[in-house]
C-alpha cells in the first residue's frame, strides 16, 4: 500500500517542496500530483500522476494529446480531475505560444515552426493557419483559416488573399499540420502552395513559405526550393 502524501516528510510533499525549492525541483509526477490534489485509499496523488505518465509513455506531449475520456481510464481520475489536468496542459501550451506573440521579425523557417508547433503538434486533425507580415517580415497578425479531418482541410485562396489585404500585409506564410507524422508534402499541398503564390503575385503579396508541422519536426517549402 502506498503512503499518503500527508505521511511524507514535510519537505518531500509536492506543495511544500514547490514553495521551498521552486517548481523546477518537482518531477512531472509530483506536478501532476498537485493538480490531482489528493489520492485514493490505496494510492497517493503522485502515484496517480505516475500512472498518467505511464499511460502516455512518460511523454508530456503524448499526455497533452489524451482526451478527458482517456484520462478518466485511470482509476482515481474522475471527470473533475481529468478536466483540471487537460486545462493545465492547455495553459502550458498557450504559455509557450504567448512567448512568440510580440511582433517579432521572421528570419527563418524555424521562427515559424516555433510559433506553430505549440498550436498544432498535439492535434489529431488538420488545421491551416496564416501569418501576415509587413515589409520588414514582422508579424502583423495570424489566423486559423480552416480545420478539417485526419487527412485534410479545405483552403480557399480567395479568403487567404482577402484577409491579407485587410491586414495590409506585404507577405504571408501559411502552415498546416500532418497528424500522421508524415513530413512529405502531398500533391494537394503542392497545388495549394502554387495557387496561393500565383494569387499573391497578382496582388503584390509575397508567399514567403509554407510549413508542414508534425509533433516532432517540420517541413519548409522555401528551405526545399519549392517557392
Amino acid at each position: 500500500m502506498s503512503m499518503k502524501i500527508t505521511d511524507w516528510a514535510v519537505e518531500d510533499r509536492p506543495r511544500e517542496k514547490l514553495v521551498t525549492k521552486g517548481t523546477a525541483s518537482l518531477s512531472d509526477a509530483e506536478l501532476l500530483g498537485i493538480l490531482i490534489s489528493s489520492g485514493t485509499k490505496n494510492k497517493s496523488a503522485v502515484d496517480l500522476g505516475r500512472e498518467l505518465l505511464a499511460m502516455a509513455n512518460n511523454n508530456l506531449n503524448h499526455l497533452g494529446k489524451l482526451s478527458v475520456a482517456e484520462l478518466k481510464k485511470i482509476r482515481g481520475i474522475g471527470p473533475a480531475r481529468a478536466v483540471t489536468i487537460a486545462a493545465a496542459l492547455e495553459l502550458g501550451r498557450r504559455r509557450k505560444l504567448s512567448d512568440t506573440e510580440d511582433l517579432f521579425q521572421i528570419r527563418s523557417s524555424k521562427d515559424v515552426a516555433d510559433i506553430f508547433q505549440p498550436i498544432m503538434s498535439d492535434l489529431l486533425h488538420e488545421e491551416f493557419w496564416i501569418l501576415f507580415l509587413n515589409r520588414s517580415n514582422r508579424i502583423i497578425n495570424r489566423m486559423k483559416l480552416s480545420q478539417g479531418g485526419i487527412s485534410g482541410t479545405v483552403t480557399d485562396v480567395r479568403i487567404v488573399m482577402k484577409k491579407a489585404v485587410e491586414c495590409l500585409a506585404s507577405g504571408i506564410i501559411v502552415c498546416h499540420n500532418h497528424p500522421s507524422g508524415n513530413l512529405n508534402p502531398s500533391e494537394s499541398d503542392t497545388k495549394i502552395t502554387k495557387k496561393i503564390r500565383d494569387a499573391g503575385e497578382l496582388m503584390d503579396i509575397q508567399l514567403l513559405d509554407h510549413l508542414i508541422i508534425t509533433d516532432k519536426d517540420y517541413y519548409s517549402f522555401a528551405d526545399n526550393g519549392l517557392i
